[in-house]
């Protein structure tokens, strides 16, 4: 076997790491280089490292491994699967990471790996880049490491000391569809080492009797990621496996991943991947669950099928199933009926709400403070603005969707 180069590992590793769903820096401890060390986490997202297509990301996002003992139908990096291996060594990735720091392309690192010889081996190697890193490189930057729930809870718990965030993935909406595409995962194991992590954080916030506080323990929380579309389930049942999550284990994100693996002769399913509208939709679904008070049955049942629309966004979908709610006055409407007008966010609700005690808000009023009056203007009235009868018309739907596309034939 022809040795690889690193330039070559790094090909093929940060490729592979593709299909991890991973984020910036925000909710990271801030932290510099002023007092010694190396690099710097500003606590508020970062942003310098470019990908070969040009793309501006957060962070050095690699693989530590390809490699894979396990046999997950929707991975590509499945041990059937016929793809090019490659593997770090513990020195390369701290190499490769103090280097591209160095470069000013990133300030932080996210590392996931597949499993190699055992869970333990994999998750200790992973633990010792970072423990190189903080203590024998001094970096101060972000760490992201993506944790291997089997491995024992000693290992878990010193990469939390180590990491700004951990993040354990539920890989599939459901246990029965683990169970049948990745039958070599736990999924009661997965709810036992997430427990942990929370609790861990939870703990780490008390202080001593002799008030000293605890080192902190991935300040940055933890998060997971879903994959979509591997399955049958429905956006119905995604969102509702989101929102124990968070109540679970106090989550900083769940993340959706329209997965779409290179199909072989070695794969168990034909898994067709979802477009990328549907990992949209779940997003912005995922917003409203959790900042703008709807509950997973409101937005999943404007659909027959548990779906949401992909034509028009989760929001606008809700009120034109509800028009008889509207149009609601903005100077009168409560926050909670505020919240659910498309166009508004939570900045302009508030800044309605702040504004309105101390005068009649006017239609230049709103979308000065922001809102999206092509989207509201249809649910709204306001001093000199009434949608008329636009509320109840039969094409108001037509007006938010995308207009028809000729479909190519070639």
């Amino acid at each position: 076997m022809t040795r690889q180069t690193l330039d070559q590992k790094l090909a093929i590793l940060s490729d592979a790491a593709k299909y991890d769903a991973s984020c910036a820096s925000s909710g990271g401890t801030r932290r510099n280089s002023r007092g010694g060390g190396l690099g710097s986490n500003t606590g508020s997202g970062i942003c310098h490292s470019y990908a070969p297509d040009g793309r501006c990301i957060s962070l050095l996002k690699i693989l530590m491994t390809n490699f894979c003992i396990y046999d997950c139908s929707y991975c590509i990096n499945r041990v059937s699967s016929n793809v090019p291996r490659a593997r770090f060594s513990v020195d390369e990735v701290v190499k490769l990471t103090i280097e591209f720091y160095r470069r000013n392309y990133i300030e932080g690192l996210f590392l996931s790996s597949g499993i190699i010889r055992s869970p333990d081996v994999t998750m200790s190697d992973m633990v010792q880049i970072a423990r190189k890193l903080r203590h024998e490189e001094n970096f101060r930057g972000y760490i992201h490491l993506k944790t291997i729930p089997d491995a024992a809870p000693e290992l878990i718990a010193e990469a939390g000391l180590l990491a700004d965030r951990l993040s354990i993935n539920v890989e599939l909406p459901t246990d029965a569809a683990l169970g049948t595409y990745a039958p070599e995962k736990n999924p009661g194991q997965i709810r036992r080492a997430m427990a942990d992590v929370r609790q861990r954080r939870e703990s780490a916030k008390d202080r001593s009797h002799t008030g000293k506080r605890p080192a902190k323990f991935a300040p940055a929380g933890q998060s997971t990621q879903v994959i979509i579309g591997a399955d049958a389930s429905t956006d119905a049942t995604v969102l509702g496996q989101s929102t124990r999550l968070y109540s679970s284990y106090g989550l900083r994100r769940v993340y959706y991943s329209a997965f779409s693996p290179i199909p072989d002769a070695s794969a168990k399913l034909p898994l067709i991947s979802p477009p990328l509208q549907r990992e949209h939709r779940l997003y912005q679904a995922d917003w409203l669950l959790r900042f703008y008070g709807f509950g997973v049955d409101e937005i999943t049942s404007v659909t027959p099928d548990g779906n949401l629309a992909l034509d028009i966004d989760p929001k606008m979908a809700w009120a034109l199933q509800h028009r008889g709610l509207f149009p609601l006055d903005v100077n009168r409407a409560s926050r909670e009926l505020l919240l659910r007008v498309p166009g508004f966010g939570i900045k302009t609700v508030n800044r309605i709400l702040t504004t309105r005690r101390y005068r009649q808000l006017r239609y230049e009023d709103i979308t000065r403070m922001g809102a999206s009056m092509k989207k509201a203007g249809a649910f709204v009235t306001a001093g000199g603005w009434t949608p008329g009868g636009l509320i109840d018309s039969a094409d108001l739907r037509a007006r938010f969707a995308p207009p028809p596309e000729q479909l190519t034939l070639f």
